[in-house]
């Protein structure tokens, strides 16, 4: 039956996020559940993001089996739901990855991704200062960008004030992935925060901080990959 994905967006909280890629996951056997997270919803912290994630768990029934995908921001997310339930793999792309107690406001300013932004514009010839929203379009089809403000959700503040809980990062295989193109969080700063706080090193995968939306073909390719590359996890066991 392939393998069962479970796909966490960034801020803003939208399943429509996934929506090129769930087809493209489906095509290669696989089943995907694409969750929304209460982003818009001032009290609802960390920990109610991993409650609303653990419970689309149920929707995929996969008993440890499941590859939780983390985007951005949902990268505080994934590995509370691998702390939650037994996962069989935790995927990081282009993804904020943090350190015990750590707050996700603080986690900008800690891993320098104002100033690695600001370099690889330099190194385009781009405004170091320029527009996020192009950041986050620019590989992206505009019709799909068009359609994506029906879409768009505010997020609030409070899950970026609050400590992330876990003491250490969940014993679960983690891989992370990283947009070459990503202008938002660059692949220079995206391997240097794995190396130094996962010890990882980073897959690349074609396009930009939402690959999703502009290479959905090749990111279900390179999680397919990767997929074929780990054993399942079945609860009670490795």
């Amino acid at each position: 039956m392939g393998t069962p994905f479970l796909l966490l967006p960034g801020a803003g909280g939208r399943a429509w996020y996934w929506h090129r890629l769930v087809p493209e996951l489906e095509r290669r056997g696989h089943r995907a559940v694409a969750v929304d997270l209460p982003a818009d919803d001032d009290a609802a912290g960390l920990a109610d993001y991993a409650a609303v994630a653990t419970a689309a768990l149920d929707d995929l029934g996969a008993d440890g089996d499941t590859v939780v995908v983390g985007q951005s921001m949902g990268g505080l997310t994934a590995p509370l739901v691998a702390a939650r339930r037994p996962v069989r793999l935790l995927v990081l792309l282009n993804a904020m990855v943090p350190r015990p107690g750590e707050t996700g406001g603080d986690w900008w300013d800690a891993v320098g991704q104002a100033a690695a932004r600001a370099e690889l514009a330099r190194e385009q010839g781009r405004p170091e200062d320029g527009d996020v929203e192009a950041d986050f379009s620019h590989d992206v089809p505009p019709e799909v960008w068009a359609a994506g403000a029906e879409h768009a959700g505010d997020q609030s503040g409070t899950p970026f004030g609050e400590p992330w809980p876990l003491a250490a990062w969940p014993d679960v295989p983690t891989r992370v992935l990283a947009g070459r193109d990503d202008r938002f969080f660059p692949l220079a700063l995206q391997r240097r925060v794995a190396r130094e706080r996962l010890d990882l090193e980073v897959d690349e995968v074609p396009g930009g901080h939402l690959c999703a939306l502009s290479r959905p073909d090749a990111l279900a390719g390179a999680l397919d990959a990767i997929v074929a590359q780990t054993s399942p996890r079945h609860a009670g066991g490795t």
